[in-house]
């Protein structure tokens, strides 16, 4: 960094590429748990994956982002999805490879993929 303007165009540039945008009664929020337990279960990868779909699909009222632990560490890495007036949906044992489904079937036509949640899963919750 040279300089404070450098290091404001990076600034906008990385929030650009991860999706984050300032609070919106609109924006549906996508939070992955990388906490210890999260990370060492492969939470980074899911992470990264959920970004890159985004940014792929040009999704400009979605949010990713992450978070401490969520609490149900035996169902790592957990996501959870936070559409405006509906239900939280939480995603337990993500994997990079459910990604694409879960952004194309829930966040892009609302409907989620009910055999990856913690309902599915034998969890209650």
């Amino acid at each position: 960094m040279k300089s404070l303007a450098e290091l404001q165009a990076l600034r906008e540039q990385m929030k650009g590429r991860v999706g984050i945008r300032h609070d919106d009664d609109s924006s549906i929020r996508v939070v992955v748990g990388m906490a210890t337990c999260g990370i060492a279960a492969g939470a980074r990868p899911v992470l990264a994956a959920f970004t890159e779909e985004v940014a792929k699909r040009g999704l400009t009222n979605v949010a990713v982002g992450q978070t401490g632990c969520i609490g149900i560490c035996q169902y790592e890495p957990v996501v959870e999805v936070f559409e405006p007036g509906k239900e939280k949906v939480t995603y337990v044992k993500v994997t990079p490879g459910m990604v694409p489904a879960i952004v194309s079937q829930h966040l892009v036509n609302g409907t989620p993929v009910t055999e990856y949640t913690i309902g599915a899963s034998g969890a209650q919750g």
